[in-house]
Protein backbone atom coordinates (compact mmCIF):
# COMPACT_ATOMS: atom_id res chain seq x y z
CA UNK A 1 0.00 0.00 0.00
CA UNK A 2 1.18 3.56 -0.57
CA UNK A 3 1.96 6.10 2.13
CA UNK A 4 0.05 8.91 2.84
CA UNK A 5 0.96 12.28 1.41
CA UNK A 6 2.77 14.65 3.21
CA UNK A 7 1.04 18.37 3.28
CA UNK A 8 0.96 19.65 -0.20
CA UNK A 9 3.70 21.64 -1.51
CA UNK A 10 4.37 23.45 -5.07
CA UNK A 11 8.46 22.64 -5.10
CA UNK A 12 9.60 24.13 -7.97
CA UNK A 13 11.15 22.90 -11.73
CA UNK A 14 14.22 20.79 -11.36
CA UNK A 15 17.39 22.41 -13.52
CA UNK A 16 20.10 19.61 -13.90
CA UNK A 17 22.68 21.23 -14.89
CA UNK A 18 25.03 17.75 -16.87
CA UNK A 19 25.94 18.99 -20.32
CA UNK A 20 24.66 15.92 -22.11
CA UNK A 21 25.95 17.04 -25.36
CA UNK A 22 29.80 16.12 -24.35
CA UNK A 23 28.41 12.46 -22.86
CA UNK A 24 30.55 10.83 -25.94
CA UNK A 25 34.03 11.08 -25.25
CA UNK A 26 37.22 8.99 -26.83
CA UNK A 27 40.73 9.81 -26.75
CA UNK A 28 44.01 8.07 -26.83
CA UNK A 29 46.32 10.16 -24.74
CA UNK A 30 49.81 8.40 -24.25
CA UNK A 31 48.44 5.31 -25.13
CA UNK A 32 45.34 5.40 -22.67
CA UNK A 33 41.76 4.89 -24.62
CA UNK A 34 38.81 5.74 -22.52
CA UNK A 35 35.64 6.17 -23.95
CA UNK A 36 32.37 8.12 -22.20
CA UNK A 37 28.94 7.74 -23.48
CA UNK A 38 25.57 7.96 -21.43
CA UNK A 39 25.17 4.09 -20.42
CA UNK A 40 21.60 2.01 -20.83
CA UNK A 41 19.84 1.84 -17.65
CA UNK A 42 16.55 0.05 -18.33
CA UNK A 43 14.86 -2.07 -20.82
CA UNK A 44 11.48 -1.13 -19.46
CA UNK A 45 8.65 0.26 -21.46
CA UNK A 46 8.21 4.12 -20.56
CA UNK A 47 4.31 4.04 -22.23
CA UNK A 48 4.14 1.21 -20.41
CA UNK A 49 5.41 2.55 -16.79
CA UNK A 50 3.62 6.02 -18.23
CA UNK A 51 -0.02 4.37 -18.53
CA UNK A 52 0.32 2.13 -15.03
CA UNK A 53 1.68 5.27 -12.82
CA UNK A 54 -1.17 7.42 -13.86
CA UNK A 55 -3.59 4.95 -12.91
CA UNK A 56 -2.42 4.12 -9.80
CA UNK A 57 -1.98 7.93 -8.86
CA UNK A 58 -5.81 8.16 -9.92
CA UNK A 59 -6.35 5.74 -7.03
CA UNK A 60 -3.59 7.02 -4.65
CA UNK A 61 -4.58 10.30 -5.17
CA UNK A 62 -8.72 9.93 -5.14
CA UNK A 63 -8.63 12.18 -8.17
CA UNK A 64 -9.68 10.11 -11.27
CA UNK A 65 -8.65 13.05 -13.49
CA UNK A 66 -5.35 13.29 -12.18
CA UNK A 67 -2.78 13.11 -15.24
CA UNK A 68 1.19 12.74 -15.71
CA UNK A 69 3.16 14.28 -18.17
CA UNK A 70 5.35 11.98 -20.43
CA UNK A 71 8.31 10.30 -18.53
CA UNK A 72 12.08 11.72 -18.16
CA UNK A 73 15.25 10.68 -16.98
CA UNK A 74 17.81 12.43 -15.63
CA UNK A 75 21.47 12.38 -17.77
CA UNK A 76 24.52 12.76 -17.00
CA UNK A 77 23.74 10.70 -13.50
CA UNK A 78 24.60 7.14 -11.86
CA UNK A 79 22.92 4.20 -12.93
CA UNK A 80 22.12 2.39 -9.42
CA UNK A 81 18.54 2.72 -9.97
CA UNK A 82 15.94 4.31 -12.17
CA UNK A 83 14.68 7.57 -11.64
CA UNK A 84 11.80 8.93 -13.86
CA UNK A 85 10.90 12.68 -13.55
CA UNK A 86 7.42 13.97 -14.59
CA UNK A 87 4.90 16.76 -13.58
CA UNK A 88 1.41 15.46 -12.17
CA UNK A 89 -1.94 17.28 -12.08
CA UNK A 90 -4.78 16.68 -9.76
CA UNK A 91 -7.46 18.60 -7.66
CA UNK A 92 -6.07 18.53 -4.09
CA UNK A 93 -9.11 19.97 -2.59
CA UNK A 94 -7.84 23.87 -3.33
CA UNK A 95 -8.18 23.52 -7.18
CA UNK A 96 -6.27 21.90 -9.78
CA UNK A 97 -2.51 22.48 -9.35
CA UNK A 98 0.69 20.81 -10.92
CA UNK A 99 3.56 19.13 -9.12
CA UNK A 100 6.32 18.15 -9.99
CA UNK A 101 7.92 14.95 -8.93
CA UNK A 102 10.44 12.35 -8.68
CA UNK A 103 10.15 8.43 -8.72
CA UNK A 104 12.85 6.07 -7.70
CA UNK A 105 12.21 2.80 -9.00
CA UNK A 106 13.66 -0.63 -7.82
CA UNK A 107 15.46 -2.02 -11.09
CA UNK A 108 14.19 -4.82 -13.09
CA UNK A 109 16.09 -8.54 -12.27
CA UNK A 110 16.34 -8.63 -16.09
CA UNK A 111 18.42 -5.21 -16.48
CA UNK A 112 21.13 -7.11 -14.15
CA UNK A 113 20.89 -4.46 -11.16
CA UNK A 114 23.84 -2.66 -9.61
CA UNK A 115 23.30 -4.48 -6.13
CA UNK A 116 21.91 -7.52 -4.88
CA UNK A 117 18.52 -5.83 -3.48
CA UNK A 118 17.20 -2.87 -3.33
CA UNK A 119 15.27 -1.25 0.36
CA UNK A 120 13.39 1.07 -1.01
CA UNK A 121 11.57 1.30 2.44
CA UNK A 122 14.74 2.50 4.14
CA UNK A 123 15.92 4.78 1.91
CA UNK A 124 12.05 6.46 2.19
CA UNK A 125 12.61 5.77 5.85
CA UNK A 126 15.65 7.35 6.22
CA UNK A 127 14.63 10.50 3.70
CA UNK A 128 12.24 11.32 6.57
CA UNK A 129 14.48 10.60 9.49
CA UNK A 130 16.97 12.95 8.47
CA UNK A 131 14.49 15.86 7.12
CA UNK A 132 12.92 15.75 10.41
CA UNK A 133 15.97 15.71 12.83
CA UNK A 134 19.21 17.72 11.05
CA UNK A 135 19.42 20.54 8.41
CA UNK A 136 20.11 17.72 6.11
CA UNK A 137 18.31 19.36 2.53
CA UNK A 138 16.51 15.62 1.70
CA UNK A 139 13.63 16.16 -0.60
CA UNK A 140 10.17 15.88 0.57
CA UNK A 141 8.73 12.09 0.25
CA UNK A 142 5.27 11.92 -0.93
CA UNK A 143 4.33 8.41 -1.37
CA UNK A 144 5.63 4.53 -0.94
CA UNK A 145 4.33 1.72 -2.72
CA UNK A 146 6.05 -1.36 -2.24
CA UNK A 147 3.75 -3.42 -4.51
CA UNK A 148 4.91 -4.67 -7.53
CA UNK A 149 1.92 -5.08 -9.21
CA UNK A 150 0.92 -1.09 -9.51
CA UNK A 151 3.58 -0.22 -12.12
CA UNK A 152 5.70 -3.40 -12.03
CA UNK A 153 8.08 -3.21 -9.38
CA UNK A 154 8.20 -0.78 -6.01
CA UNK A 155 8.94 2.78 -6.11
CA UNK A 156 8.62 5.60 -4.19
CA UNK A 157 7.60 9.31 -5.00
CA UNK A 158 9.00 12.83 -3.94
CA UNK A 159 9.00 16.46 -4.35
CA UNK A 160 11.73 17.89 -7.47
CA UNK A 161 13.92 20.28 -6.51
CA UNK A 162 15.83 23.18 -8.43
CA UNK A 163 19.04 23.92 -8.82
CA UNK A 164 21.92 22.17 -10.65
CA UNK A 165 24.36 18.81 -9.96
CA UNK A 166 27.96 17.75 -10.99
CA UNK A 167 27.71 15.55 -13.51
CA UNK A 168 28.75 11.67 -13.50
CA UNK A 169 28.89 11.29 -17.34
CA UNK A 170 31.16 12.66 -18.34
CA UNK A 171 32.63 13.55 -15.18
CA UNK A 172 32.21 17.45 -14.03
CA UNK A 173 36.10 17.54 -14.04
CA UNK A 174 36.09 17.53 -17.89
CA UNK A 175 33.79 20.55 -17.73
CA UNK A 176 30.99 22.68 -16.83
CA UNK A 177 30.12 25.11 -14.12
CA UNK A 178 31.96 23.43 -11.03
CA UNK A 179 34.99 23.43 -13.50
CA UNK A 180 34.73 26.97 -14.67
CA UNK A 181 34.03 28.42 -11.13
CA UNK A 182 36.48 29.92 -9.51
CA UNK A 183 39.13 28.42 -6.56
CA UNK A 184 36.82 30.25 -3.87
CA UNK A 185 33.86 29.22 -5.01
CA UNK A 186 35.03 25.56 -5.39
CA UNK A 187 35.93 25.84 -2.03
CA UNK A 188 32.72 27.24 -0.60
CA UNK A 189 31.04 24.72 -2.78
CA UNK A 190 33.24 21.90 -1.21
CA UNK A 191 32.97 22.92 2.61
CA UNK A 192 29.12 23.06 2.15
CA UNK A 193 29.10 19.60 0.86
CA UNK A 194 31.53 18.27 3.54
CA UNK A 195 28.91 20.25 6.21
CA UNK A 196 26.40 17.66 4.89
CA UNK A 197 28.36 15.25 7.00
CA UNK A 198 28.59 16.84 9.69
CA UNK A 199 24.69 17.60 9.57
CA UNK A 200 23.98 14.10 9.23
CA UNK A 201 26.44 12.98 12.26
CA UNK A 202 24.87 15.60 14.70
CA UNK A 203 21.81 13.47 14.70
CA UNK A 204 21.66 11.13 17.91
CA UNK A 205 21.57 7.38 16.69
CA UNK A 206 20.61 6.43 20.23
CA UNK A 207 17.51 8.95 20.37
CA UNK A 208 15.85 7.29 17.43
CA UNK A 209 14.44 4.24 15.66
CA UNK A 210 17.54 3.54 13.57
CA UNK A 211 17.81 -0.40 13.58
CA UNK A 212 16.91 -0.54 10.22
CA UNK A 213 19.77 0.87 8.86
CA UNK A 214 21.85 -1.76 10.49
CA UNK A 215 23.84 -4.47 8.22
CA UNK A 216 22.42 -7.81 8.17
CA UNK A 217 25.88 -9.67 8.21
CA UNK A 218 27.81 -11.02 10.94
CA UNK A 219 30.28 -8.87 13.52
CA UNK A 220 31.32 -7.05 16.55
CA UNK A 221 31.00 -3.99 15.11
CA UNK A 222 29.15 -1.58 12.48
CA UNK A 223 32.82 -0.95 10.76
CA UNK A 224 32.79 -5.25 10.66
CA UNK A 225 29.29 -5.85 10.10
CA UNK A 226 29.53 -3.53 7.03
CA UNK A 227 32.94 -5.12 5.61
CA UNK A 228 31.66 -8.55 5.60
CA UNK A 229 28.38 -7.12 3.87
CA UNK A 230 30.77 -5.85 0.92
CA UNK A 231 32.76 -9.04 0.73
CA UNK A 232 29.63 -11.07 0.66
CA UNK A 233 28.40 -8.38 -1.89
CA UNK A 234 32.00 -9.24 -3.69
CA UNK A 235 31.38 -12.88 -4.24
CA UNK A 236 27.94 -12.00 -5.79
CA UNK A 237 29.40 -10.17 -8.21
CA UNK A 238 32.37 -11.57 -9.77
CA UNK A 239 31.05 -15.58 -9.75
CA UNK A 240 33.36 -17.37 -11.14
CA UNK A 241 35.71 -14.32 -12.10
CA UNK A 242 38.59 -13.50 -9.71
CA UNK A 243 39.74 -9.98 -9.48
CA UNK A 244 43.53 -10.01 -8.24
CA UNK A 245 43.23 -6.50 -6.98
CA UNK A 246 39.70 -6.55 -5.49
CA UNK A 247 41.05 -9.68 -3.56
CA UNK A 248 44.92 -7.68 -2.66
CA UNK A 249 42.73 -5.02 -1.44
CA UNK A 250 40.59 -6.59 0.82
CA UNK A 251 43.95 -8.14 2.54
CA UNK A 252 45.46 -5.03 2.65
CA UNK A 253 41.96 -3.66 4.85
CA UNK A 254 42.19 -6.71 6.73
CA UNK A 255 45.99 -6.02 7.97
CA UNK A 256 45.69 -2.96 8.06
CA UNK A 257 42.06 -2.31 10.42
CA UNK A 258 41.60 0.93 11.70
CA UNK A 259 40.95 2.08 15.42
CA UNK A 260 37.00 1.81 16.51
CA UNK A 261 35.04 5.15 16.27
CA UNK A 262 31.82 6.42 17.11
CA UNK A 263 28.78 5.39 15.34
CA UNK A 264 26.57 7.63 12.97
CA UNK A 265 24.21 7.59 10.60
CA UNK A 266 26.13 7.38 7.12
CA UNK A 267 24.41 8.78 3.64
CA UNK A 268 26.32 5.98 1.78
CA UNK A 269 26.81 7.45 -1.18
CA UNK A 270 28.50 10.62 -0.23
CA UNK A 271 29.37 12.81 -2.95
CA UNK A 272 28.74 15.89 -4.63
CA UNK A 273 27.40 14.05 -7.99
CA UNK A 274 24.43 13.05 -5.48
CA UNK A 275 23.90 16.60 -3.96
CA UNK A 276 21.62 19.60 -6.23
CA UNK A 277 23.57 23.14 -5.24
CA UNK A 278 21.45 26.25 -6.08
CA UNK A 279 20.66 27.29 -9.25
CA UNK A 280 22.94 30.38 -8.95
CA UNK A 281 24.94 29.58 -6.48
CA UNK A 282 27.40 26.59 -4.25
CA UNK A 283 24.95 25.90 -1.51
CA UNK A 284 23.36 22.29 -1.09
CA UNK A 285 19.68 22.58 -1.76
CA UNK A 286 18.90 18.85 -1.94
CA UNK A 287 20.63 15.44 -1.01
CA UNK A 288 19.88 12.26 -2.73
CA UNK A 289 20.32 8.62 -3.60
CA UNK A 290 20.41 7.28 -0.06
CA UNK A 291 20.47 3.36 -1.40
CA UNK A 292 23.57 3.01 0.73
CA UNK A 293 22.69 4.74 3.87
CA UNK A 294 23.61 2.51 7.03
CA UNK A 295 25.37 3.26 10.32
CA UNK A 296 29.64 3.10 10.52
CA UNK A 297 31.75 5.14 11.16
CA UNK A 298 32.16 9.26 9.75
CA UNK A 299 35.00 7.47 8.10
CA UNK A 300 32.73 5.39 5.88
CA UNK A 301 31.49 9.03 4.33
CA UNK A 302 34.30 10.96 4.14
CA UNK A 303 36.66 8.41 2.45
CA UNK A 304 33.59 7.86 -0.23
CA UNK A 305 33.25 11.41 -0.65
CA UNK A 306 37.86 11.84 -1.47
CA UNK A 307 38.07 8.84 -2.98
CA UNK A 308 35.30 9.68 -5.65
CA UNK A 309 36.74 12.75 -6.36
CA UNK A 310 40.00 11.36 -6.46
CA UNK A 311 38.47 8.72 -8.92
CA UNK A 312 37.55 11.29 -11.69
CA UNK A 313 40.25 13.31 -11.13
CA UNK A 314 42.38 10.25 -12.08
CA UNK A 315 40.64 9.73 -15.16
CA UNK A 316 40.87 13.10 -16.32
CA UNK A 317 44.82 13.05 -15.51
CA UNK A 318 45.26 9.98 -17.92
CA UNK A 319 43.27 11.82 -20.33
CA UNK A 320 45.46 14.71 -19.91
CA UNK A 321 42.94 17.03 -18.96
CA UNK A 322 43.93 19.70 -15.68
CA UNK A 323 40.69 18.32 -13.40
CA UNK A 324 40.36 19.75 -10.28
CA UNK A 325 43.88 18.72 -8.30
CA UNK A 326 43.01 20.85 -5.42
CA UNK A 327 39.63 20.13 -4.72
CA UNK A 328 38.16 17.66 -1.98
CA UNK A 329 41.82 17.04 -0.89
CA UNK A 330 42.14 14.95 2.17
CA UNK A 331 43.51 17.04 4.60
CA UNK A 332 41.57 19.84 3.59
CA UNK A 333 38.53 17.73 4.02
CA UNK A 334 39.45 16.16 7.34
CA UNK A 335 40.09 19.73 8.85
CA UNK A 336 36.82 21.41 7.73
CA UNK A 337 35.01 18.04 9.15
CA UNK A 338 36.75 18.35 12.31
CA UNK A 339 36.26 22.13 12.75
CA UNK A 340 32.07 22.07 12.28
CA UNK A 341 31.85 18.45 14.67
CA UNK A 342 34.51 18.68 16.91
CA UNK A 343 35.76 14.89 16.01
CA UNK A 344 39.08 14.15 14.93
CA UNK A 345 38.48 11.18 12.09
CA UNK A 346 41.85 8.63 12.25
CA UNK A 347 42.84 6.53 9.49
CA UNK A 348 41.26 8.70 6.56
CA UNK A 349 43.86 6.42 4.00
CA UNK A 350 42.36 3.12 4.74
CA UNK A 351 38.89 4.57 4.23
CA UNK A 352 39.96 5.70 0.90
CA UNK A 353 41.06 2.03 -0.05
CA UNK A 354 38.20 0.45 1.07
CA UNK A 355 35.75 2.97 -0.62
CA UNK A 356 38.02 2.31 -3.99
CA UNK A 357 37.94 -1.35 -3.54
CA UNK A 358 34.37 -1.33 -3.18
CA UNK A 359 33.97 0.71 -6.34
CA UNK A 360 35.71 -1.80 -8.25
CA UNK A 361 33.50 -3.95 -7.52
CA UNK A 362 30.63 -1.95 -8.96
CA UNK A 363 33.07 -1.40 -11.59
CA UNK A 364 33.11 -5.36 -11.95
CA UNK A 365 29.26 -4.91 -11.73
CA UNK A 366 28.87 -2.42 -14.39
CA UNK A 367 30.72 -4.30 -16.79
CA UNK A 368 27.88 -7.35 -16.47
CA UNK A 369 25.62 -4.24 -17.28
CA UNK A 370 27.05 -3.67 -19.98
CA UNK A 371 27.33 -7.26 -21.46
CA UNK A 372 23.96 -7.88 -20.78
CA UNK A 373 22.77 -4.56 -22.96
CA UNK A 374 25.35 -5.02 -25.95
CA UNK A 375 27.32 -2.23 -25.13
CA UNK A 376 30.70 -4.13 -24.11
CA UNK A 377 32.67 -7.75 -23.71
CA UNK A 378 34.88 -8.75 -20.88
CA UNK A 379 38.25 -8.48 -21.34
CA UNK A 380 41.15 -11.63 -21.14
CA UNK A 381 42.40 -9.68 -18.03
CA UNK A 382 39.00 -8.92 -15.72
CA UNK A 383 41.24 -6.20 -13.56
CA UNK A 384 40.92 -4.46 -16.64
CA UNK A 385 37.44 -2.93 -16.39
CA UNK A 386 38.35 -1.22 -13.32
CA UNK A 387 39.53 2.30 -14.25
CA UNK A 388 41.26 3.25 -11.22
CA UNK A 389 43.24 -0.11 -10.95
CA UNK A 390 46.48 1.84 -10.94
CA UNK A 391 45.20 4.31 -8.36
CA UNK A 392 44.11 1.44 -5.98
CA UNK A 393 47.18 -0.36 -6.79
CA UNK A 394 49.19 2.91 -5.78
CA UNK A 395 46.94 3.19 -2.57
CA UNK A 396 47.82 -0.18 -1.09
CA UNK A 397 51.27 -0.20 -1.72
CA UNK A 398 52.19 3.10 -0.35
Amino acid sequence: MASEPPPDTEPEQASIDTEPEQASIDTEPEGASIEIDEPTRTSRDRGETHRRLTEWLRATGGDESAEVSELTAPSGSGMSSETLLFDAEWDDGAGRRTHQLVARLEPAAVDVPVFPSYDLELQFRVMQLVGANSSVPVPATRWLELDPAAIGSPFFVMDRASGRVPADIPPYVFGGWLLDADPAEQRRLQDATVGILAALQSIDVTAHDTAFLEVDAPGDTPLRRHVNDQRAFYDWVRGDRRHRLVDDAFAWLEANWPADDRTVISWGDSRIGNTMYAADGFEPVAVFDWEMATLGPPGLDLGWMVFLHSFFQHIAEMMGLPGLPDFMRADDVLATHAELTGHAVEDLHWYEVYSATRHAVIMSRIRDRQVRFGESTWPDDVDEVIPHRALLRSMIER
